[in-house]
């Protein structure tokens, strides 16, 4: 039995959704943020020594770091259905996007939330670095999906699980509207049976909203 343990308002939210892609038997065990700090309770520390979300824990065996779970399980299991094989033309496009979304994507928007925490006290010469990066990401993504939903020859992947979490926090906070390809992609993605069924699995997800 697999169990997610799944912080809310997180990376593992796209866990659930994997998993219920996937259609595996997995149990949930939730945790709350500290709803003044926002930081995953201590109680993750224990799963893990960083304390972080997702993890994972399978026959003992514990597997952190979102790019590192999907990747693996979307490759050995449902033969492999939502992943790109070796050798196949598409491959490199597939691990492109998987890790794209981490890698660099998510920096320049995590800084725009952190600054914004600050309130008064954030460095306006910060917003004015971070708000042309978050452009320049969110405006490449957007036009390498072009007219397609999904971005590894217009197929549903793992890469694009991988990088809902993006255009999640683009909407919450980087102005996703401006950027209509984003936009159709991540409502196709919502619209799968398999995100409905994460969500009941996972409990109220704004970032979804």
């Amino acid at each position: 039995m697999i169990i997610v343990h799944h912080l809310e308002e997180s990376r593992s939210q796209r866990i659930l959704w994997l998993m219920e892609e996937l259609g595996l038997q997995y149990e949930v065990k939730p945790y709350a943020r500290n709803p003044q700090t926002r930081l995953a309770p201590s109680e993750l520390k224990a799963v893990h020594p960083l304390g972080k979300s997702p993890v994972i824990t399978r026959d003992g065996k514990v597997l952190a770091e979102s790019g590192a779970i999907i990747e693996y399980l979307a490759e050995t299991e449902a033969g492999g259905a939502l992943s790109v094989a070796p050798g196949h033309a598409e491959r490199a496009d597939y691990l492109y996007w998987l890790h794209f979304a981490e890698g660099s994507a998510m920096l320049p928007l995590l800084l725009k939330i952190y600054v914004g925490m600050l309130g008064e006290a954030g460095n306006p010469m910060m917003m004015m670095r971070i708000e042309p990066e978050i452009e320049s990401h969110l405006s490449f993504i957007n036009a390498a999906l072009g007219a397609k939903d999904y971005f590894v020859a217009n197929q549903f992947t793992a890469a694009d699980i991988q990088m809902s979490f993006v255009l999640d926090v683009a909407g919450l906070r980087g102005g996703l509207e401006k950027y209509p390809n984003l936009v159709r992609a991540r409502a196709a993605g919502q619209a799968r049976p398999a995100y409905r069924r994460a969500l009941e699995r996972g409990g109220p997800h704004k970032m979804g909203g």
